[in-house]
C-alpha cells in the first residue's frame, strides 16, 4: 500500500491541472493553510463529496497507567475528527471489493 504525501498530491496537480510544479505546490498550500486555519478559528471544513473536518471538545475522564495500574486524570482536550461523506465510504468499499475480488 502506498502512502500519499504532499509531494505526490503536488505532483499529481502538475499531471492533471497543467500548473507547474512550484504553482502546484503553492496552490496546495494556500488549501491546506486555509483548512488549518479555519479549524484553528473553530469552524468545520466540509468538502462535499469527501468528508467533513472538525474539531471537537473531549471531556475530562480517568485513565489508568497501563504499566502500574494507577488511576489518573485525563485533561480535557479538544481532537480533530474526520467524517467521511457517504459517497467516499461507498467509493472506498467498492474499490476495496475489487481488489478483493482480483485476489481471489
Amino acid at each position: 500500500m502506498q502512502t500519499l504525501t504532499r509531494a505526490g498530491l503536488i505532483e499529481k496537480l502538475y499531471s492533471h491541472v497543467g500548473l507547474s510544479r512550484s504553482e502546484s505546490a503553492v496552490l496546495l498550500e494556500e488549501v491546506l493553510e486555509k483548512i488549518v486555519s479555519t479549524l484553528e478559528g473553530g469552524d468545520a471544513v466540509k468538502i462535499s463529496g469527501f468528508g467533513t473536518f472538525a474539531v471537537r471538545k473531549k471531556g475530562s475522564r480517568i485513565g489508568r497507567n497501563p504499566k502500574t495500574g494507577e488511576e489518573v486524570v485525563i485533561e480535557p482536550r479538544l481532537v480533530l475528527a474526520f467524517r467521511p461523506s457517504q459517497m467516499l465510504k461507498n467509493s472506498v468499499n467498492e474499490g476495496m471489493m475489487k481488489k478483493v475480488a482480483k485476489k481471489g
